[in-house]
């Protein structure tokens, strides 16, 4: 199969790798939640070599991550997970999380549930990074981002940009606590938070 493409992947890639690589020094063992194409694991597992990448995606989406992983042949990328937030969760533990733009795709019960099961999956101190857009004190940050939402919501109702005191607060009840809040380009931002205890 032709192998899947996000120019969205290629054009944020390095600005979050600036950040998940100075958040993730030390880190051993990372699952990517929604990995869509499979980029974004291949270019941050070879910049940091340390770290066992684990994507994981819904069923359909496996296929195409499969053929950037195999194509980069990489030792720090193991075969990729099915994973639905509302079904099976891989074994643990993972001492660092990351996701990128599916907050808004999920719907809120589905946030909600993925937040509630983290604990079960991660080590006691470990990391979640989640980049995206947020809205602020439920008001949009950008005309960009308001225009944005009101296509996701063409797409499915369940659809939409997050507020971040929302997101935060399933943080906060699943142990893990706010360390940086980083802007990025395009009115995105990179929430890095760790957990305090086990």
């Amino acid at each position: 199969m032709d192998k899947p493409h996000s120019a969205a992947c290629e054009r944020n890639r390095e600005s979050i790798l600036g950040v998940l690589r100075q958040q993730l020094a030390g880190r051993q063992r990372l699952l990517e939640i929604g990995s869509g194409t499979g980029q974004h694991a291949v270019h941050f597992a070879a910049a940091m070599p340390w770290l066992s990448w684990q994507c994981s995606d819904r069923a359909e989406n496996l296929p195409g991550i499969r053929t950037w992983l195999d194509e980069a042949a990489l030792p720090n990328t193991p075969p990729p997970l099915e994973l639905d937030v509302n079904g099976h969760w891989p074994a643990g533990p993972f001492d660092a999380v990351f996701s990128a733009n599916t907050l808004h795709i999920m719907s809120w019960p589905q946030v909600q549930h993925l937040f509630a099961q983290l604990p079960a999956i991660t080590s006691a101190d470990a990391v979640l990074a989640i980049y995206g857009p947020f809205n602020q004190r439920g008001r949009y940050t950008s005309a960009s981002n308001a225009a944005f939402d009101a296509w996701l919501r063409t797409r499915g109702a369940h659809m939409a940009i997050r507020n971040v005191e929302a997101v935060d607060a399933l943080a906060e009840a699943a142990g893990f606590h706010l360390l940086v809040d980083v802007a990025m380009p395009a009115h995105n931002r990179c929430r890095v938070w760790q957990r305090l205890h086990g």
